[in-house]
């Protein structure tokens, strides 16, 4: 992963886009990106998607994810985790094992 943004940030440093990519506007274009994904499934059945389509959205969405937690200096792998643990308590497997309900609900 640490090769990834390493990338990300060398793609955007070159380009002197820094300046533009503060967390606020690094959560708006994550939002934005994941709108345009959002947008590939619209009217159609999820298998009738581009898969192309949904690979380049996709990318953006993780860019634009990787960089936010890059810019706060976020342990990817760290927070992850610590949210599925969280998640784990909220969702117990005997509660929430083939529902969609959520945990206040369960």
């Amino acid at each position: 992963m640490e090769q990834v943004i390493q990338r990300l940030r060398q793609f955007r440093d070159e380009r002197n886009w820094q300046q533009f990519h503060n967390p606020k506007d690094l959560a708006l274009a994550l939002s934005i990106e994941a709108s345009e994904l959002l947008e590939v499934f619209l009217w159609k059945p999820p298998e009738a998607a581009d898969r192309e389509k949904v690979k380049e959205e996709l990318a953006d969405v993780l860019a634009y994810a990787l960089l936010l937690s890059d810019a706060y200096d976020f342990d990817i792998k760290k927070i992850v985790l610590e949210k599925i643990e969280r998640n784990e308590q909220k969702y117990p497997v005997h509660k929430a094992k083939g529902t969609a309900k959520k945990y206040n609900e369960l």
